[in-house]
């Protein structure tokens, strides 16, 4: 058997056929899936493949990797490219095909260079320190480089694992770290390196401890009511002018019912016009929302002289549950606006020379302006939310950095119908999970057709709408007080410890060539 895998090793087509296999795997350790042992063990397999390989080849390697892992676990954008994009089949392929491509050279980049600076006579350091400080460091620039796009970091894939309750301590990226970790551990132990034992010892200690009950959060005993409606306008009459009416007071009809809720949520655009053409509308739903003692936050398109924002607003009850008379004001300030925009569906880069090529690049509402990166928490009937809408979720850093002491609850919006009933609205889901459990906060996400949802503060889902079905969703949220440690820190710890880790080895490496 031994001698079988030999053979297979040596290879390189082989070796390259089950790199991609082990990367189509992964796909399902994300959602809906959650089989979250097999991305270990599928980084673990190409390790074993690549370690004796030349850098050139262990490029390819990872290279098939990437391109299995992303064109399995992305495969949804294929739909809204496709369907709502305008382009033929065979074009929409090419273009999945080149993203996929372009996003498998980070851990191609990974995977070369842990081959090239390994050092023959510590394979233990190789496994355990270089491979994850490479990999950890590749996936951050991978959710930097060209705006950034961290979906599917290894770390997700522990959503429904036993290592998601350290996400309070060191984030979805420290959790691939120690994924990381894990696959070099089981490298070692098929080579009968038992150095490797006390790791797999620690991740499993670490998996057993309680994290939750140590990460600093407490319920304080007080709760928020909340109505979360999920209006399921089709996506082909999401920007019909004819529609516009329509769907408003579909959105009203809904929401009537539960006025007695101390906050009531409306998805990403859910008013999909200017705020200064719907004015008479916003006027009334704001009177109706303080006569009730409620607030209605909605997504809505805002216009300040001549910038488009995607944006959010409150109507009604603002800064207290009861209030003499809502306060909502036409570009107010007590309003969110996006902050990182989503290329070619919000933003078209090379505008002047894309947009004329094909309608993908001509989207509705594809010009709009950034809002500042930092902005207060919106407040709806006196409770204080951090908002991030749509893509945004997918950044920790980004809402980190809107999270304060005060803030009550996260918010995040987005309308999926883009994708259909693909996996990418649960991956979607998923993410958002993670930055409650990041940052101790329970999470209403609201969106258009799903998924629909209300999160505890170890990113628990709580209560959920089914998918594309019109409906409410009520719940009483338990509010919390503390700060996680990733809240403190974020991301720079585990990031620092990558750096340290390969700037050590490389100083070392660098003393013995030239010793």
């Amino acid at each position: 058997m031994i001698s079988s895998a030999s053979r297979i090793r040596q290879s390189p087509w082989a070796n390259a056929v089950l790199a991609f296999v082990a990367g189509a795997a992964t796909s399902l350790s994300f959602a809906p899936y959650d089989l979250w042992p097999i991305y270990p063990l599928a980084l673990a397999l190409v390790l074993w493949l690549s370690d004796r390989a030349s850098p050139k080849r262990a490029f390819y390697l990872w290279l098939s990797f990437g391109l299995g892992s992303f064109a399995f676990g992305i495969s949804w954008v294929h739909v809204s490219i496709y369907q709502y994009g305008g382009l033929p089949l065979p074009v929409s392929m090419l273009l999945m095909a080149l993203l996929a491509l372009y996003l498998a050279l980070y851990p191609a980049l990974a995977g070369a260079l842990w081959v090239k600076l390994a050092l023959r006579r510590a394979r233990h350091w190789n496994a355990l320190a270089l491979f994850p400080a490479l990999w950890i460091l590749t996936e951050w620039l991978r959710g930097w480089v060209l705006t950034g796009f961290p979906w599917l970091w290894a770390g997700y894939s522990q959503n429904s694992g036993p290592l998601k309750p350290l996400a309070a301590y060191i984030g979805t990226l420290g959790i691939s770290l120690l994924l990381a970790m894990l696959a070099g551990s089981l490298v070692l132990l098929l080579r009968r390196r038992w150095i490797s034992l006390p790791m797999l010892i620690a991740l499993m200690a670490l998996a057993v401890w309680q994290a939750p009950h140590h990460n600093g959060i407490e319920r304080t005993g007080n709760t928020v009511s909340v109505a979360l409606v999920q209006g399921n306008i089709p996506q082909s009459m999401k920007w019909d002018p004819n529609a516009l009416w329509p769907t408003l007071l579909k959105y009203m009809d809904l929401s009537r019912p539960h006025f007695d809720s101390d906050i009531i949520i409306w998805p990403e655009a859910a008013i999909p016009a200017p705020e200064s053409m719907v004015e008479p509308f916003l006027d009334n739903a704001n009177k109706v929302a303080n006569l009730n003692n409620t607030a209605i936050v909605s997504g809505i398109v805002s216009l300040d002289q001549t910038d488009f924002y995607n944006s959010l607003i409150v109507l009604g009850n603002a800064h207290h549950h009861q209030q003499p008379a809502g306060d909502y004001q036409v570009n107010g300030s007590n309003q969110y606006r996006k902050h990182h925009l989503l290329p070619i569906g919000e933003f078209v880069p090379f505008e002047a020379l894309l947009r004329p090529l094909a309608p993908l690049f001509n989207l509705p509402m594809s010009s709009f302006s950034r809002g500042a990166y930092v902005q207060p928490n919106i407040q709806a009937g006196g409770f204080r939310l951090a908002p991030a809408i749509c893509y945004e979720i997918a950044f920790p850093e980004q809402l980190r950095d809107n999270v304060t002491a005060d803030t009550q609850l996260l918010l995040t919006v987005s309308n999926d119908a883009w994708f259909g009933a693909s996996n990418g609205p649960l991956q979607h889901m998923e993410i958002a999970q993670m930055r409650s459990a990041e940052l101790g906060r329970p999470l209403l996400r609201d969106t258009n057709n799903g998924v629909t949802a209300v999160v505890d503060e170890y990113g628990n889902i709580t209560a959920r709408l089914p998918q594309f079905q019109e409906g409410v969703l009520t719940a009483n949220v338990d509010l919390v007080s503390g700060v996680t440690p990733f809240a403190k820190w974020g991301q720079w710890p585990v990031l620092i410890l990558s750096l340290s880790l390969l700037l050590l080895h490389l100083i070392y490496h660098v003393n013995k060539k030239y010793k």
